[in-house]
């Protein structure tokens, strides 16, 4: 998808203010956002230097897909350029970064980071390395481009610079991707004659907006080859200077007395797991000492299963926060606390003798353990009155040690099919952000349904399943856990009128007929069982069915909380507000674990109603 679509010569001719208008009334319908002031800055001065360049190449009907959406993605190419190669007459994209630099310079002891004028110590990825990344993720998940004869490069355009103020930047080499100045607008234009011909490209960029999405892997099927082989995923953007801060603060490590602690943030499937496992597989392929570690049992246990059946070995390196209580100081190069929105207080149980008690708190262990500690973590994924992960509780830890705190915001995301339109409806809808509640629009990249019974929701989620896509169903802790009967059978324990069906396994024994509860996610038997928050958190699937049950329900024209129908014993004694907020966390959590559609439905008639007012759509079996 693309915000806006026209061929060059007709954005030269359009004004700068008009462009302006359309994109931000273009961002308000498809993305649900008010575009800042920077990306208005950006459309007024950058889309006319890049119309006018390709005027000037003589490319007036090239076609220009503006502010481009990745698929499943929600991170936006500026432009890509589309239309005809000239000498082989197929089908040629250019992918366009367009940058309003005027001085820009390498981070010490990077390639790949750079500081610009004005910016402070953020560091932004170095526009070569982006670009590349771009045009590779293109071809790995367009259908159309898998054809090899179709041409795919990229540029960027820092069109204000001149060479002597980023002669630092020029010097990061790509066959494929190249960076152009003011010094070089002459370079550009006969670089744009070589890769795109003056013919009309409109069937080139039909094709393109048209293309069928190859679904993105796993994360847990390619874990294994992550970590083993080097993997195959692509680090995009604030991704990728994520893990180059985590490789040059190991980099220095050794020959420095100050300490580095990388904070990474981001919101459901925006990538931190993903850097957890390039930077095992990168480090582990460096001989450096380095361990992941959680604070949920599901996920370590999925990653060790996953790794593990290809080398037993490796699966040790996946722990627990725990784990990390006794070790020496600085033992480790790098420790990766992944879903570090779980960290505890205390490690162990505060009510027990506990010999290994340090006096420290979790975090602080954490911090001492590893030469370079990195935090991962999503604030509204707290979900247990003792967990205290927060960006604010690191950084008061880590500074109190003497040690320097860089953070890197994931403000993209992949999971929910790049959709950030719905995880903003389902901040919205729970009261995570102002505003309350709005109708949901439908979109392509994102189907959104409400079940009018649980046996519709698992009726429609088990067609999606026989179609080839994964599916799993969820529900708020509402009812009873029981443990498996004497043979081992599960205990219908979700009971919704004369619908009933059990939750995942406890723990990890085996029963007839579903996986033991760290797999629940990705074995296909787990479709027949219902999810809990401390299953689902941390895991994706193509299609997630969620039920809203009674301690979370819509009256009059807010949210109400019921702790007396909550069957976690974990909040049995959390303060009133404290309750509210972790139930509207547990609910995001869940609602935000499919990749690419979520059914919903409320065991509440009035939150049902309110549900059905948002949602046009309604989940009817696949034919």
């Amino acid at each position: 998808m693309a915000l806006l679509r026209m061929s060059a010569r007709a954005l030269e001719r359009t004004s700068e203010a008009t462009l302006s208008e359309q994109l931000t009334e273009r961002s308000r319908s498809e993305l649900f956002q008010e575009p800042s002031a920077g990306e208005n800055r950006a459309w007024q001065n950058s889309l006319p230097a890049l119309a006018q360049v390709l005027c000037d190449a003589g490319l007036d009907e090239v076609q220009v897909l503006i502010e481009y959406q990745m698929p499943l993605s929600s991170l936006r190419a500026d432009a890509i350029l589309a239309g005809t190669h000239p000498e082989t007459g197929r089908p040629s994209y250019v992918v366009v970064e367009l940058k309003q630099w005027s001085e820009a310079r390498l981070v010490p002891d990077t390639k790949d980071l750079c500081l610009i004028s004005g910016s402070g110590y953020r560091s932004f990825l170095h526009p070569v390395a982006q670009v590349r990344r771009y045009c590779d993720y293109l071809e790995d998940f367009t259908a159309v481009l898998n054809d090899a004869q179709h041409h795919v490069a990229g540029l960027a355009y820092l069109h204000n610079a001149q060479d002597r103020n980023v002669s630092d930047l020029l010097q990061l080499n790509d066959g494929r991707v190249h960076l152009f100045t003011r010094t070089s607008r002459g370079e550009l234009i006969r670089h744009l004659q070589n890769q795109l011909s003056p013919l009309d490209g409109a069937l080139d960029a039909d094709a393109l907006l048209d293309s069928p999405t190859t679904p993105a892997q796993q994360l847990m099927r390619a874990a294994a080859d992550e970590i083993l082989y080097g993997g195959k995923f692509h680090l995009m953007d604030e991704q990728q200077v994520a893990a180059s801060l985590v490789k040059r603060a190991v980099a220095i490590s050794r020959r420095s007395d100050t300490k580095e602690v990388i904070v990474v943030s981001g919101g459901p499937g925006s990538g931190k797991s993903l850097i957890a496992l390039h930077l095992m597989s990168y480090l582990g392929r460096n001989r450096r000492n380095v361990f992941h570690a959680t604070g949920s049992k599901s996920f370590t246990s999925t990653l060790r299963h996953v790794v593990g059946q290809k080398n037993a070995r490796i699966a040790n390196l996946f722990r627990y926060f725990l784990n990390f209580r006794t070790a020496e100081k600085n033992e480790l190069d790098v420790l990766i606390c992944d879903e570090a929105h779980r960290i505890r207080r205390r490690s162990g149980n505060q009510d027990s003798l506990n010999i290994h008690r340090s006096g420290r708190s979790q975090v602080e262990e954490l911090i001492d353990a590893a030469r370079v500690p990195v935090f991962l973590l999503d604030e509204h994924q707290v979900v247990r009155p003792d967990e205290m992960g927060s960006v604010k509780e690191i950084d008061e830890a880590a500074k109190a040690r003497g040690c320097v705190v860089r953070h890197v915001n994931l403000d993209e995301q992949f999971r929910c099919g790049g959709s950030r339109a719905y995880e903003h409806w389902v901040r919205r809808l729970l009261g995570l952000e102002p505003g309350g509640p709005v109708p949901w629009e439908p979109e392509p990249n994102f189907e959104l349904l409400v079940a009018d019974t649980p046996q519709q929701m698992e009726t429609y989620l088990h067609s999606r399943q026989a179609a080839g896509s994964t599916a799993r169903m969820t529900a708020g802790f509402c009812w009873p856990w029981s443990d498996p009967r004497k043979d081992g059978s599960l205990v219908d324990d979700v009971v919704i009128g004369d619908w009933r069906r059990p939750w995942n396994v406890k723990g990890e024994s085996d029963v007839p007929g579903g996986p033991r509860s760290s797999l629940w996610a990705t074995e296909p038997a787990g479709i027949g069982q219902i999810g809990c928050i401390y299953t689902a958190q941390g895991f994706e699937y193509a299609w997630n069915g969620t039920i809203l049950g009674q301690d979370l329900v819509w009256a009059g024209d807010r949210w109400r909380a019921d702790p007396s129908v909550c069957k976690d014993s974990s909040l049995r004694h959390a303060e009133p507000h404290d309750f509210v907020r972790l139930t509207r966390n547990r609910y995001k959590v869940l609602l935000t674990r499919g990749l690419t559609g979520t059914v919903l439905y409320s065991t509440d008639n009035e939150t049902q109603t309110m549900l059905r007012t948002l949602v046009p759509g309604r989940a009817a079996p696949q034919q």
